[in-house]
């Protein structure tokens, strides 16, 4: 059962990144569009995430109660050492959720539109940094339980350039998913060129992004290199990332689109499994050589089972229903006699 928890963490934090990353892309491509586009953009946006941004937050929500209930340890020591970015991330999202449902939705349109615009689009940025640069800090070797000053203890346990740089990459990979999932989104030719210019602008950006990454790594003592390329696994995925981005490229050249979203999916998938399986199952690597992991710092058995029955029980009742959500809304609206329906 310990391991069928540990599928439900790692799976929830995959669909947290595609689904709720590619809401916060959504965001960060308002920041860098031009202002002539600005307003057909946020028509597009609204159209793709509006009827169902908010349920993407199930899954950070689901991967939080995973490991309070069943990794209390590995969670306290989070939250404790963790808590300036995570207090952040979670501003951001607040900020980014409350600025989005107030110009879309506010029955009055004055200039606090700005300000809504501003803040959504600056959280929508700062939040999968903060979120990028607590995962890099997880495996960085700098959390120290032991530290006995705020600054150690709290600031430079997440304060370095091994965490910043995969913060910024995780926010390319945010803008990268997004642009890809737009493309579909939009029935005019134009636009689904500017969104393909916007893929290929974040898809160069996590390249530079990810050099940096591995840069940082080298220069912090952090045996990235190994990690993702010193097993067949790290390997294949790497390859496999490669080979489909090619693809995906290929297929964006002769116009056909409907495999570009499970292509990307695809790549950011292979990422996440190259950088967690040679260390599987240390999820928080210590100052010091210390670990914490997945299998020996689990809870009580009987929680852990407990903990499992309710996500296989929860999956039953709640994914079809949410799968329909997503569907319904993805529906194209019909056209009878020149009236939408």
């Amino acid at each position: 059962m310990l391991y069928i928890v540990i599928t439900y963490l790692w799976a929830s934090i995959l669909l947290y990144l595609l689904l709720g990353g590619a809401d916060f892309g959504a965001g960060i491509i308002e920041l860098f569009t031009s202002q002539k586009n600005k307003q057909v953009t946020r028509k597009t946006l609204y159209s793709a995430i509006g009827p169902i941004w908010e349920a993407n937050h199930m899954w950070l929500i689901i991967a939080i109660v995973i490991l309070f209930v069943g990794f209390p340890v590995i969670y306290s020591t989070m939250s404790v050492n963790m808590h300036i970015p995570l207090t952040v991330m979670l501003i951001g999202i607040i900020a980014r959720g409350t600025a989005f449902t107030f110009r879309h939705y506010d029955a009055v349109v004055d200039d606090m539109q700005h300000l809504y615009n501003s803040i959504f689009a600056i959280s929508s940025f700062t939040t999968p940094l903060f979120l990028g640069i607590i995962a890099g800090s997880a495996v960085s070797g700098r959390i120290d339980p032991q530290a006995d000053t705020f600054a150690d203890a709290y600031i430079f346990s997440w304060l370095h350039w091994f965490a910043i740089t995969v913060g910024l990459f995780t926010v390319s990979i945010c803008g990268f998913l997004a642009s890809v999932y737009l493309i579909g989104e939009t029935q005019v030719e134009h636009e689904r060129l500017r969104f393909a210019h916007k893929a290929q602008f974040f898809n160069i950006a996590a390249v530079v992004c990810g050099s940096l990454v591995f840069a940082a790594a080298w220069f912090e003592h952090i045996p990235l290199f190994d990690w993702v390329f010193g097993n067949w696994v790290g390997r294949i995925a790497i390859l496999s990332a490669t080979l489909s981005l090619i693809w995906m490229w290929t297929l964006l050249y002769k116009g056909k689109i409907g495999l570009l979203r499970p292509l990307a999916g695809f790549q950011v998938t292979m990422i996440l499994l190259t950088t967690t399986f040679k260390h599987f199952p240390n999820i928080v690597i210590l100052k010091g050589g210390g670990y914490l992991s997945l299998t020996e710092h689990a809870g009580h058995e009987k929680t852990i089972g407990a903990l499992g029955w309710a996500l296989l029980l929860g999956s039953i009742l709640i994914l079809p229903a949410l799968f329909y959500l997503i569907y319904s809304f993805q529906k194209k609206p019909l056209s009878y006699g020149g009236e939408t329906h």
